[in-house]
């Protein structure tokens, strides 16, 4: 079974039993070093990059998080340039989940534009079917209407939409 051998900020390095300990010693003492003398450096370059010295020191922690997971730290020539290649892929990944959420959001607002059009039954069953899943039967039970409403208003609310995008 791996154990751990090196913590910080709750990151935990796990080096394979096949490891031997002058191996794992090994490998702290690399990683000790690069956030002793190379840490600072990458907050500062950072700060410089982020104009935000929260943003910065999250990102710094992030970066050296990421090299804690690594099974074993490769030799590294420049680690200056090894931190910040890994910070900037930190931030490209941060920049492409910030784009989905704003994205989301996007579609949310203009889905809540289109559903602002609709009568209140309508607009509950087209809700309670396709963002509940809740099938035409309970649905129809729920609000006190028939089956054959329940569909009805599911084509009105879809119709409606239909056109409230192509007007756009």
């Amino acid at each position: 079974m791996s154990q751990p051998v090196f913590s910080r900020h709750k990151e935990t390095v796990w080096l394979s039993d096949s490891a031997t300990e002058s191996d794992n010693i090994s490998a702290v003492t690399d990683i000790e070093n690069l956030y002793r003398n190379h840490h600072r450096w990458l907050l500062t370059w950072l700060r410089q990059k982020l104009n935000c010295g929260h943003k910065a020191a999250d990102v710094a922690d992030d970066t050296i998080a990421r090299i804690l997971t690594l099974s074993h730290l490769p030799c590294l020539r420049r680690p200056r340039a090894y931190l910040a290649t890994t910070a900037k892929r930190l931030l490209i990944d941060q920049s492409r989940r910030q784009k989905r959420v704003v994205s989301a959001m996007q579609i949310l607002d203009k889905i809540c534009s289109a559903l602002a059009g609709p009568a209140e039954k309508p607009r509950m069953v087209f809700l309670l079917h396709y963002i509940e899943g809740q099938t035409h039967y309970v649905i129809a039970d729920t609000l006190g209407v028939s089956d054959r409403m329940v569909r009805k208003y599911l084509v009105q609310t879809l119709v409606h939409c239909y056109h409230f995008y192509e007007s756009k």
